[in-house]
């Protein structure tokens, strides 16, 4: 997920573009570059690492120019490098992007046996050269045609040293925002990076292409020109501080995609199917005989997934521990044991304890936290940093599924060095994870609806939430998120379960919330939805795109994009936050700052 801005008008374009950037760095800080048309022939600016280096670069530049564009980048095709930074060049034509192309190494042998030369290893290098091949004289037509060549996800802005005047962007699954402003207009992957500028914007759609001029828009879709409505935006200073959501809950759930993107970055090679945890000195850990996993709350449930991820993937046996309750039991830990206490804050007390009791065993410890130079952080032997940012509201989201990741790429890890998945599944793995942020993308899109499904259930007193295998400790987590901030009374069940006491419960007024994408025990948890049926419960369900059969059997239908087992749980994490906030916004609750409750519980 990178974040692309593009301007012309009369002022300074370096200008506009560096502050675009720096607001858009959130989505990527890998690389970042500019290109500028200087006196009709374009510069390019590009540094690898933080922003700040570009803005260093370019400080003291004298530049004239009144039109270009800009990326910082999240790293997918190619590491970090300058050879891999954004813009991309092919003779005239420069381009910046974000997403992925999943049919560029066919475009690439194609675009090779013409002659282009390749100095990148990224996708995108293939959008620069596509376009210059088809480009006869009209940049406008040679990016509409490139585009149906494409095949994934792409925002891009081109601009071409024959053509000085203009600017092409076109969007399919990225976002992509144009700025409206007198003599001058804008585009950007976020409403922020040129909200400076300009309160008006028109929000393009799937498969639209618009040409950029001073001042003038024209957008097509499918080769028909389109008309978009502008539409203006309001921020006071406090709402700006939310970033124009109204609760830092909501604004959390939606900086999930980025939360994942910050806590996986630079941590593995999609090229070379590696792992990288410099934080962690494996030799240390090698001996291993078990895991034990220690959490509170929210953290709890991380690691009941994350029992899954290490034991399915990495073959080491896991137990999950309240933190609260391990002390108490004389737990049987030694030094073949690896503790792994988790813990947003790094200050949960009964963590920290249950931290200090095994270090006094001889386990070695590895954490997770989101909080550097925390108390679990400084006494752990190493530490994974969830990337999360801070999390303001007391219902926790983006630290979660900062957790989950975290577990999956170091089962992944484990998996790696203890020889127990090949060198092409960890690729394979990593694959797929790069692609979640986007997928979290398109589940957001189902807001709207889901506060739609919720207000037809708040003022229902009880509610069940079901899922099986690696979706039952998000059946927990979706009833945990209900009761904290709704304060509806809410269970979850692994579903196989309900026939043990749970349905006894279930009538037409007791609502089920069925975790149901698509899996290998996708049979059984349909056959769950039937028992529900058959007792007159209601049932909402989330289901991967496509499904017919727990649809057909759903009163209501949340549909998720399709994604292998493993990572089931983070969509349809969303799905459950999305639904527990609704509910509690419309009941005119403190969504924020739940009774009762706080952040971090440093007490026993």
């Amino acid at each position: 997920m990178c974040g692309i801005v593009a301007f012309i008008g009369d002022r300074s374009a370096k200008d506009v573009l560096i502050e675009g950037l720096t607001r858009l760095e959130y989505r990527g800080y890998d690389s970042a570059g500019i290109a500028l048309i200087e006196k009709n022939k374009i510069e390019v600016y590009r540094a690898k690492g933080k922003l700040s280096i570009l803005k260093e670069l370019v400080a003291d530049k004298t530049l004239t120019a009144s039109i270009g564009i800009g990326h910082t980048r999240w790293a997918t095709h190619g590491k970090p490098s300058y050879e891999n930074a954004h813009p991309h060049f092919s003779n005239h034509i420069a381009v910046v992007h974000n997403g992925i192309i999943e049919n560029y190494l066919q475009l690439k042998e194609e675009l090779l046996q013409k002659g282009y030369e390749f100095k990148s290893e990224t996708d995108t290098e293939v959008i620069a050269h596509l376009i210059d091949s088809l480009y006869e004289g009209d940049l406008f037509e040679a990016v509409k045609k490139g585009i149906k060549r494409l095949k994934g996800s792409y925002a891009i802005a081109v601009i071409s040293e024959k053509e000085p005047e203009k600017i092409v962007v076109a969007r399919y699954d990225s976002p992509l925002v144009i700025g409206i402003s007198e003599g001058e207009t804008f585009a950007a992957s976020d409403i922020p990076a040129v909200l400076s500028y300009t309160r008006d914007f028109i929000f393009l759609e799937e498969g639209d292409v618009a040409l950029l001029e001073k001042g003038s828009i024209k957008i097509f879709n499918d080769d028909k020109e389109v008309k978009r409505e502008a539409r203006h935006v309001d921020w006071n200073p406090v709402m700006a501080e939310k970033a124009g959501y109204k609760h830092f809950m909501l604004k959390e759930i939606y900086e999930q995609p980025r939360g994942i993107i910050d806590t996986i970055r630079e941590k593995y090679s999609l090229e070379d199917g590696e792992i990288y945890f410099g934080e962690i000195d494996f030799e240390k850990i090698k001996d291993i005989k078990k895991i034990t996993i220690v959490a509170c709350g929210t953290s709890w449930h991380a690691g009941l997934v994350g029992k899954f991820y290490i034991e399915n993937l990495a073959k080491i046996p896991v137990e999950v521990d309240i933190a609260s309750e391990f002390r108490y039991r004389n737990p049987i830990i030694d030094e073949e044991t690896l503790l792994l206490p988790i813990s947003q804050s790094g200050e949960t007390a009964d963590t920290i304890a249950a931290l200090r009791l095994s270090r006094k065993s001889g386990a070695k410890v590895v954490s997770i936290c989101n909080v550097v130079g925390s108390t679990i952080a400084r006494e752990s032997d190493g530490v994974i940093y969830t990337h999360a940012g801070p999390e303001i509201g007391v219902a926790s989201t983006k630290a979660f599924t900062t957790q989950l990741v975290s577990l999956f790429l170091f089962a992944l890890f484990l998996a790696q060095k203890r020889n127990k998945l090949s060198n092409d599944a960890i690729k394979n793995y990593l694959g797929e994870l790069i692609r979640l942020p986007e997928k979290i993308e398109a589940v957001l899109k189902h807001d709207s609806y889901i506060e739609k499904i919720a207000r037809d259930f708040i003022h229902y007193k009880n509610f069940l939430y079901l899922g099986r295998h690696y979706n039952y400790p998000i059946a927990l987590e979706g009833a945990l998120k209900l009761k904290e901030i709704s304060y509806i009374h809410a269970e979850g069940y692994p579903a196989g379960e309900m026939k043990h006491g749970p349905i006894a419960l279930i009538d037409k007024d007791m609502p089920v919330f069925v975790l149901g994408t698509k899996s290998e025990v996708y049979d059984k948890i349909l056959s769950n939805v039937e028992e529900v049926k058959a007792r007159s419960g209601i049932v909402i369900s989330t289901v991967t795109e496509g499904d017919v059969d727990i649809r057909g059997k759903s009163d209501y239908v949340v549909e998720v994009p399709h994604c292998i087992n493993e990572l089931t749980p983070f969509l349809n994490s969303v799905v459950i936050q999305l639904f527990a906030y609704h509910c509690a916004n419309l009941l005119g609750l403190d969504v924020d700052q739940p009774r009762n409750l706080a952040k971090s519980v440093t007490v026993e």
